[in-house]
């Protein structure tokens, strides 16, 4: 009697369980659709926007800006100009005070393993004012340009003189960098220190370095050529380059 009883219960309760979770099975998934919001698709990634172009000056103490604050050197006064103009670039200053050709040529392969896109260099007024060899301050400057090429890098050179009482040793200088602009299509800054170079009034008391207010002169004469170089097409690198 009670085994028929709990049998006959066990029958009337196996059907409304099973009819209650077919409910909630086939509820579950409107409910669900009602409370969670439907997932997108992740928006597809969108590129990298390109870095902004990075110009190194390799210099002596006119570019380290000697006597002054880093940030009053014509290369960040470049930097500064150009991108609050929304023209975006990245400044390296490489001057070293008291550099020559030969200590550029030895520090290059540094510079150009940061992938420079520019290479600014503002080398040989040491050298003159020491009366090196012609020859010598020619061929580094060559190699600097050369390399800086092979490296994928555009160039810009900039013009050095020394004072007249060299004698024709000062203009054999001035000469010199026009004829490697020429020679290897390189633009040129006829001369950094146009306008500086002389006036006591632009220049720190030892004469020769520019004050603040020369630098900005100076940033001035550099300017119009850094930005045609900085429009040219990115240069590539020359496989086996050292």
């Amino acid at each position: 009697m009670w085994r028929k009883l709990a049998t006959l219960a066990l029958a009337l309760v196996i059907p409304a369980v099973s009819s209650c979770g077919a409910q909630a099975s086939d509820e579950a998934p409107r409910e669900a659709r009602r409370a969670v919001p439907v997932s997108t698709p992740a928006p597809a990634a969108r590129p990298a926007a390109p870095a902004a172009p990075l110009v190194v000056f390799l210099g002596d103490s006119l570019t380290a800006g000697l006597g002054l604050d880093e940030d009053q050197a014509y290369p960040a006064l470049l930097g500064r100009q150009l991108n609050q103009e929304g023209k975006a670039v990245r400044v390296v200053n490489a001057g070293v005070s008291g550099d020559t050709t030969a200590g550029g040529l030895s520090r290059l392969n540094w510079l150009l393993g940061q992938h420079p896109d520019v290479i600014v260099v503002g080398l040989g007024g040491n050298d003159g004012l020491r009366g090196l060899p012609l020859t010598e301050i020619e061929t580094n400057l060559r190699e600097i340009v050369r390399r800086s090429q092979a490296a994928g890098a555009r160039v810009l050179l900039l013009g050095m003189r020394i004072p007249p009482n060299y004698g024709p040793y000062a203009g054999q200088l001035a000469a010199l960098y026009p004829k490697l602009a020429k020679e290897l299509n390189v633009p040129l800054v006829p001369f950094l220190l146009d306008k500086v170079g002389g006036d006591r009034s632009l220049n720190q008391a030892d004469g020769i370095h520019p004050t603040a207010k020369g630098q900005e002169i100076v940033a001035r004469n550099v300017r119009p050529y850094l930005e045609k170089v900085l429009a040219q097409p990115k240069a590539t690198a020359v496989a086996g380059s050292k």
